[in-house]
């Protein structure tokens, strides 16, 4: 099988779907003749034309909403926002009519659409290229929210997203897309290992939905996480020496709640990691969820580690991210807990 990184293996995904489905349509801003800020979309609109793969107007809510009508006609439009952070205009398109299209018609239309958008830090953004906004989606019933650590599970989730029926947001962790993120530091990683990158199969495949995965096995403590964080989860339990086993979440909702209380239950604590603010963050679902289920399995509090509750600090984007120092610090004192 071939190496890809992340960017190649969404590539790869969106021409596997277009060759396969006629109705599945690419757009968005500068994906077509430029293919994508990221080079997501490179080459579709020349294999596919200029009905299939288009560029769009500056405009996410116009975005969102075309790609609402088309999917409510019969098509299945795989729509690109920039960036996470841009995705603020369409949200009303997304909240009021995507996620209820098939609730309010009785189920007489669906929103067969995905919504790809690059998240998180690392590619020093500043505040409005950098926003790790997933917790806006998972309240909302009605969609669905990926968050792929790796290329292997990227192309396979896309393609499944593709294929669903209801909408689907899929946040692609911009740390991840030119290589394997080095979780070790907490600093800019100025070279990737082309070792490193995922063997990703080049024909149509699909990893499940709300299908969690265990990363590295583990008695002591359970780290759940997505996205970028599975690295560090996976460097900090390393550096550590700490027994700590890594839960990948790789779909947020639906959520793989079975494979969390398994885990939580064989190690009797729990540390949930991601980049996003703290307040009011995914995490608190994840750490209520696991206080309502593993109760009396728990030896300790839940803990959480993750990004400041302040605007996102440009200066500061790496003393910002949660880092394998930040939570081998986490889970020294989890350990230490009674």
């Amino acid at each position: 099988m071939p190496r890809m990184t992340m960017i190649e293996a969404i590539r790869s995904a969106m021409d596997v779907a277009m060759g396969r489905d006629d109705d599945v349509v690419v757009f968005g801003e500068d994906v077509g003749f430029f293919g994508g800020v990221f080079r997501c979309t490179h080459g579709l609109q020349q294999k596919y034309g200029v009905s299939r793969c288009f560029d769009a107007p500056i405009s996410e809510s116009g975005i969102v909403g075309t790609a609402i009508g088309m999917a409510a006609y019969g098509l299945k439009p795989c729509v690109e926002i920039q960036f996470a952070d841009y995705m603020y205009p369409a949200y009303d398109q997304i909240v009021s009519e995507a996620a209820r299209l098939r609730y309010r018609s009785a189920g007489d239309f669906t929103c067969p659409m995905v919504i790809r958008m690059p998240t998180g830090g690392g590619i020093f953004g500043g505040q409005t290229h950098s926003q790790s906004p997933e917790a806006l989606f998972t309240h909302v019933a009605g969609l669905k929210t990926i968050v792929p650590s790796n290329p292997y599970d990227a192309k396979g989730l896309l393609i499944a997203a593709i294929e669903d029926p209801d909408p689907v947001i899929f946040l692609e962790p911009k740390r991840l897309y030119n290589g394997p993120f080095d979780g070790h530091h907490d600093k800019p990683v100025t070279a990737w290992s082309k070792h490193a990158l995922s063997e990703v199969p080049e024909g149509h495949y699909t990893v499940p939905l709300g299908q969690a995965v265990t990363r590295r096995e583990g008695a002591a403590v359970s780290i759940i996480a997505y996205g970028t964080m599975v690295h560090v989860a996976l460097a900090a339990a390393e550096d550590t020496g700490i027994d700590a086993e890594v839960i990948d979440l790789r779909t947020l909702v639906p959520l793989d709640l079975e494979a969390i209380v398994a885990s939580v239950e064989k190690t009797g604590r729990c540390i949930v990691l991601h980049e996003a603010t703290l307040t009011s963050g995914f995490g608190g679902e994840l750490a209520a969820l696991v206080q309502e289920h593993c109760f009396y399995h728990l030896e300790a509090p839940v803990m959480r580690v993750t990004g400041w509750d302040t605007p996102y600090p440009h200066a500061q984007e790496w003393d910002y991210f949660p880092g394998p120092a930040r939570l081998g610090q986490a889970l020294r004192d989890i350990m230490e807990a009674r």
